[in-house]
């Protein structure tokens, strides 16, 4: 009995050790039977999800481009794939671009398809606009995400900008007196027989947070004979601001007579355009000891009111200036165009603004070597932050533009 219940217990503990390897190799064979077609590829193919790209351009001034948006197929398909599009306007509407809608369709196995978009040609200088693509009713594959593509117009660059033209103006001939020069605008660019740019940062002796450029960003004549100078919150190596300062040495030198600009002002905290002439001898006789003379200058924050100075020192040393200011009764100068205007002769200069005499600077009263008495050239320039009119703060609003419409110089 004891031998029959030993071999007995041997026998059925074989038997479970046989169920169980022959239920393992089942188990085994399960698995690889689901995860292996035969061939070695998958035997269950993942969903194929589909994907739109942004896209950022610069509107073209001239003609119609194509913005072009990428599907894009994540985990290829052995099957067509179809999938309805339709542009959705944002601040972009028909007037910017063509409406489309349609199916677009992707053949098997293949990764990438593309969607064009006409967008219409302008030169208008205005914000950036932005329309969508939005994908929907896939077939075959899935969408990933909200399958809205981003279209962004990049309209900043253009080169036309509208001018209300209201405010005051003077005329452009004027009793005993003879127009010599006059610069009104009118020409497609800037006229470089008359106009030098000057380009950098560094801060040009006052901390100014700009960096000057030649870019049509940042200068432009636009229709109806504007020069457009246009201060910039970009960066542009290490300065946070672009702007433009343009002048008229060895091209445009004036010593006596009467000289009116007539303009349009930014205004902000931080925005400091000026309208000014520096001695012609500046090269080899360095300022102060050259001259300056501030026909107009604005300091952002104070958005009614500008000065006028004279400055004048040895080389080297500091400035020596007496001045003037003018503040409007009601009204900013950027609500529309005033007249800026000095009158030079040897024994004095006389600042108007709309032809309101507001400071005379006597010669009588400049200290040592007089620089007045010698040609002077144009400088145009919007200045962001420095010394005198304090830095841009979080509520000023960029860009800022001054528009000058002409300059005449009489004699």
């Amino acid at each position: 009995m004891k031998v029959f219940y030993l071999t007995k217990k041997v026998y059925d503990e074989c038997k479970n050790r046989k169920m169980k390897i022959f239920i393992g190799f089942l188990m085994l064979f399960a698995l690889n039977s689901c995860g292996k077609k035969s061939g070695g590829e998958p035997a269950v193919q993942t969903k194929s999800l589909l994907s739109i790209s942004d896209i950022t351009l610069p509107r073209n001034p001239f003609q119609t481009i194509d913005f072009q948006f990428t599907v894009t197929v994540e985990n290829l398909s052995d099957k067509e794939i179809k999938v309805d599009y339709a542009t959705v306007n944002g601040t972009a509407n028909s007037n910017d671009y063509t409406q489309k809608t349609g199916t677009l369709t992707i053949p098997a196995n293949q990764r990438n398809a593309t969607i064009s978009i006409p967008v219409r040609g302008d030169s208008l200088r205005e914000e950036d606009k932005t329309f969508f693509v939005q994908l929907s009713n896939p077939v075959n594959a899935s969408l990933k995400g909200a399958g809205k593509g981003t279209g962004t117009i990049l309209c900043q660059d253009g080169t036309y900008l509208p001018v209300d033209n209201a405010g005051y103006s003077t005329a452009s001939n004027l009793p005993g007196m003879t127009l010599i020069w006059n610069e009104e605008f009118d020409g497609k660019t800037l006229d470089n027989a008359s106009w030098n740019y000057e380009t950098g940062g560094g801060g040009w002796g006052n901390n100014e947070l700009e960096f000057y450029t030649n870019s049509p960003k940042n200068s432009f004549v636009t229709k109806g004979g504007y020069l457009v100078i246009e201060a910039r919150k970009e960066v542009m190596g290490s300065n946070n601001y672009t702007s433009a300062r343009l002048q008229t040495k060895g091209k445009k030198e004036f010593t006596y007579g009467r000289m009116d600009i007539r303009a349009k002002l930014p205004k902000g905290q931080g925005i400091w355009p000026a309208i000014w002439m520096l001695g012609s001898n500046i090269s080899t006789t360095p300022w102060p000891a050259s001259g300056e003379i501030d026909i107009m200058e604005l300091l952002g924050h104070q958005p009614a009111k500008v000065y006028g100075t004279m400055h004048w020192g040895n080389v080297g040393g500091a400035s020596t200036h007496i001045g003037g200011d003018y503040t409007l009764n009601t009204g900013n100068f950027s609500d529309k165009f005033h007249v800026f205007t000095i009158i030079r002769d040897a024994d004095k200069i006389e600042w108007y603004v709309d032809d309101i005499k507001f400071y005379t600077g006597n010669i009588s009263e400049v200290t040592g070597n007089n620089p007045f008495d010698k040609p002077f050239f144009f400088i145009l320039n919007v200045a962001v932050g420095g010394n005198w009119p304090g830095n841009p703060d979080n509520n000023t609003v960029f860009p800022q533009r001054m528009i000058v419409d002409y300059i005449r110089v009489f004699q």
